[in-house]
């Protein structure tokens, strides 16, 4: 029997791990965008009556968990894996160093799985959303955010732009990013019932583009396309795309905006109990009757009044 092929490579997940390390002592200063997902998280948790024993935080960063605001009974025993040791130094209980690709827990480890903001760089997100189910006890829900394709946009035109007026060429600079409209489905052929899937849009505004770019390295969110151009950017070039980025989406104020946009994922393990759609043709009321109006077969004249 032949090997299933693997999923292939877009992200160099070796640099990434390697940008991670290098964030890590200074990231508290550039994780307003976890900050973000924390409260929505916070949120979304209060509405669930119930209390999760054992949570894993997939992809931590720096402890993303300790971030959220919910009562010391939401969650009982804590596991924070991340793929750069020195973020996950920094998380509480306990801590793993592990890749969300290749998840080292046995199926049904897990009450809940929240993910935020690291998704967005598995090579496979489909079999790494199956790991994620796979690790939850029956009935048990899983929770993401990850960054969405109108991220960056701005940034991702001004060096497209720049590149095939300096260079006569275009290569990848900026990464690219699931669509909303894609995760839904993901979400379903991994396995989740009840899936839900909405998009949040943050727009920041930075001195310049220039500082833009040192808060991605801040944030460990830079390039690690694995078909990315292996020589720096050309001086030339850099200028030029921050010329254009400038030229295009100034502000008033001379300050330049930036375009997060988040996607916020949720899904329950399956369990007999969870609630199912009807089977088509079983509805036992006319729509007619909800709407209070007069039931019409196609190709009726409307009766006048």
């Amino acid at each position: 029997m032949s090997e299933k092929p693997s999923a292939p490579a877009i992200f160099d997940r070796k640099l990434l791990r390697a940008r991670r390390e290098r964030a890590a002592g200074g990231f508290e200063a550039h994780d307003f965008l976890l900050a973000r997902v924390a409260d929505d998280m916070s949120e979304r948790l209060a509405i669930i009556t119930r209390n999760f024993g054992t949570v894993l935080d997939l992809g931590s960063h720096r402890g993303f968990a300790a971030m959220l605001e919910v009562p010391p009974q939401k969650i009982t025993r804590m596991v924070s894996m991340d793929l750069s040791a020195s973020m996950v130094r920094a998380a509480p209980d306990m801590r793993v160093v592990g890749d969300e690709e290749h998840l080292p827990f046995a199926d049904k480890s897990f009450d809940l799985v929240l993910s935020a903001l690291s998704l967005h760089w598995t090579n496979d997100l489909p079999g790494a959303l199956i790991q994620a189910r796979r690790a939850l006890v029956p009935d048990g829900l899983f929770m993401g955010a990850m960054l969405g394709g109108e991220t960056l946009a701005e940034l991702r035109q001004a060096m497209s732009e720049a590149e095939i007026e300096c260079e006569g060429g275009l290569s990848p600079r900026v990464s690219p990013f699931a669509d909303l409209r894609d995760m839904g489905a993901l979400m379903q052929r991994a396995g989740f019932a009840l899936p839900v899937v909405d998009s949040d849009r943050v727009t920041v505004n930075y001195k310049n583009p220039l500082a833009l770019m040192a808060e991605l390295r801040g944030m460990g969110e830079t390039n690690v396309i694995a078909e990315r151009r292996h020589v720096p950017l050309k001086r030339k070039t850099l200028m030029r795309a921050m010329e254009i980025y400038v030229e295009k989406f100034a502000l008033p104020d001379g300050r330049i905006p930036a375009t997060f946009e988040i996607l916020m994922l949720a899904g329950w393990s399956p369990h007999e109990s969870q609630q199912k759609p009807l089977r088509p043709g079983s509805a036992t009321g006319k729509l007619a009757d909800a709407l209070g109006t007069v039931e019409q077969k196609a190709g009726e004249k409307t009766p006048r009044a």
